[in-house]
């Protein structure tokens, strides 16, 4: 399939005064989370909240600050996540390719929105339904 780029927008939500950063995101579908180099972070004053045990492609580990909250804009979509700060590029990873409902497109090399939901992102919420016992039902509170 080869390399996809895309061009996204990155903001701190939390930091209203601060403009927007566009950047070129590296999208990979292998990868979990949103990465941006340091520099990124300190554009966008995004506070580290945790630091989390990496491994790399190399097999190697490392300790990685975590920052966030940072809020991203492709198209018509938006999400909201943290970020591991690593690396020299921006990298869009599958928890937000997930939230925001976007599809790579492999024969042109191109991320999009989902074709089959194009004004509004679709999330799948599917799980167990709450035991009465754990949960009461409203009529009975």
């Amino acid at each position: 399939m080869g390399l996809v780029y895309s061009d996204i927008q990155l903001k701190n939500p939390s930091q209203t005064g601060l403009a927007a950063i566009a950047v070129q995101a590296l999208v990979d579908s292998g990868s979990v989370h949103l990465c941006i180099p340091e520099h990124i972070q300190i554009q966008l004053q995004l506070a580290i909240v945790d630091h989390k045990e990496v491994i790399l492609a190399d097999g190697s580990r490392r300790l990685i600050p975590y920052v966030g909250p940072i809020e991203i804009h492709f198209k018509n979509r938006v999400g909201f996540a943290g970020a591991l700060v690593l690396g020299d590029q921006v990298l869009l990873g599958a928890i937000l390719l997930e939230d925001m409902d976007l599809v790579i497109i492999p024969s042109t090399r191109q991320l999009d929105v989902n074709q089959n939901s194009p004004n509004i992102a679709l999330s799948i919420a599917k799980g167990l339904l709450p035991s009465s016992s754990t949960f009461p039902h409203p009529k009975n509170l």
